[in-house]
């Protein structure tokens, strides 16, 4: 019986999922694969079409003749809709999936009381303290399984993606995106499954709204660890769903902390760019939390650009949202902007400025970077060696070399347990004011010690 398939393959993809078409299409024996599929009742004729073969040429290769060229195989393989996986070609992650869940379930047919007395004998040699670690345990316990999608989700099931997010996120504060960037990512491609999951269309709005968040975390987590263009890419994929969602608090959050990339690489007229489009979707939220952040961070670019008076104004409209702003009804992604951060990037926009006036601007940024750096707990670590590296550099800007001197240590202490690329970037004001000081022995030993760190 002829069993046309759907997407213009002759076949319907079970087929390739056969043991004895597996074989076949490993060893790339398209001799026995054509074989197979004239027992399913695909014609020459249809095997030709779809492999933009003749039918002479399949009529030879049906006869034995062998097919070794990797573009052929690889036309074969996309013609009849073969993951191109199953005969060791390389295919795109669209499919891996797929593949990874076929190969499960091929796995799942060994006997299982063959599999229980496999795990039993591993088990006893590990209790009885035999020397197996690292053995082969694919026999008993294959590590590629993925975890199923549910057929239907409902807002349960969008909560957990939220409190997956809020969990990943408090880590990614505390000790930094090298902690848990992987789990981002991990839990990312298990959600997104769930777009294929049916929902009331609430739920799916929720839906969008929780990957957008989790896509943002991914990005700003890759930013983290010093990788751009995967940060670029979850960024953009964030601001696609939030847009799906028409949540514009979060296109806001999600331009805002791409802007922060563009800071961070010191390039603050295309961070600039990002804040103020950022700033219409802030209006539009009617969140005035959200909207302070983006005035805050527009002031520290313009810091970047020494341009005092645009860093004043903004600073003002900065204290006048967040003091009407309720940061308990705010959304979780803007939540993180206490009044330590409103001092702290305070603190930022004048470090900027002092970069080229330090004697007008250094003393207002210890001022500032103080008063937060005297609330933060272990719950913002990074954030605070942040603030304690900018703190230590103004005192040394200010010409306070025994405070730069204290504060900086602490800095580089704390700075030791986050894993993050961005602190070594972060430490380099300090590390260059400190080597202005290099007459001062502590001074010298200080500088040592930060450029020591940034090259590790």
């Amino acid at each position: 019986m002829n069993i046309i398939g759907s997407g213009g393959s002759p076949v319907t993809p079970d087929v390739w999922n056969e043991r004895d078409m597996r074989d076949a299409l490993a060893r790339r024996d398209v001799s026995e694969v054509y074989r197979q599929l004239r027992r399913h009742g695909v014609s020459q004729r249809q095997i030709a079409a779809s492999t933009g073969q003749s039918q002479s040429e399949v009529s030879e290769i049906l006869k034995g003749r062998q097919v070794m060229a990797y573009d052929v195989l690889a036309r074969i393989a996309d013609g009849l809709g073969i993951p191109r996986g199953y005969m060791g070609l390389a295919y795109d992650g669209a499919t891996a999936m797929r593949v990874a869940k076929a190969t499960n379930a091929l796995e799942a047919e060994e006997d299982e009381s063959v599999k229980r007395r496999k795990f039993l004998s591993h088990a006893a040699a590990v209790t009885m303290g035999a020397a197996v670690f690292g053995t082969e345990d694919s026999a008993w316990a294959p590590a590629s399984a993925s975890t199923p999608a549910p057929a239907r989700i409902g807002m349960t099931d969008v909560q957990q993606i939220q409190a997956a997010t809020k969990a990943l996120r408090d880590l990614d504060y505390r000790y930094g995106g090298g902690t848990c960037r992987d789990a981002v990512v991990a839990q990312l491609s298990w959600a997104q499954q769930l777009l294929d999951s049916t929902s009331s269309d609430p739920v799916r709005k929720q839906l969008f709204v929780a990957l957008a968040d989790m896509h943002s975390l991914a990005g700003w987590t890759s930013f983290d660890v010093g990788l751009l263009d995967p940060a670029r890419s979850h960024f953009g994929r964030a601001l696609e769903f939030a847009k799906r969602a028409d949540d514009d608090s979060l296109v806001a959050s999600v331009l805002y902390r791409m802007g922060r990339v563009y800071l961070h690489y010191q390039e603050p007229n295309e961070a600039l760019k990002l804040f103020q489009l950022g700033q219409i979707a802030a209006q539009e939220s009617g969140s005035a939390l959200t909207v302070a952040v983006l005035c805050a961070n527009e002031a520290w670019a313009y810091g970047m650009l020494n341009k005092p008076d645009q860093v004043q104004k903004m600073v003002g409209r900065t204290k006048d949202e967040f003091a009407r702003a309720k940061v308990d009804e705010a959304p979780d992604w803007v939540r993180f902007f206490t009044e330590n951060d409103l001092h702290g990037m305070i603190g930022s926009a004048h470090d900027a400025l002092a970069v080229f006036d330090p004697k007008k601007h250094a003393s207002i940024a210890v001022a500032e970077t103080i008063k937060c750096n005297e609330a933060y707990g272990a719950d913002m670590q990074r954030t605070h060696v942040f603030g304690l590296s900018l703190q230590a550099t103004n005192h040394f800007r200010a010409g306070d070399v025994q405070e730069g001197l204290k504060v900086g240590r602490r800095a580089l202490q704390f700075g030791e347990r986050v894993k993050s690329a961005r602190v070594a970037d972060r430490l380099k004001p300090l590390e260059l004011e400190a080597g202005k000081h290099r007459a001062n022995s502590d001074s010298r030993d200080l500088f040592e010690e930060v450029r020591r760190f940034r090259q590790a």
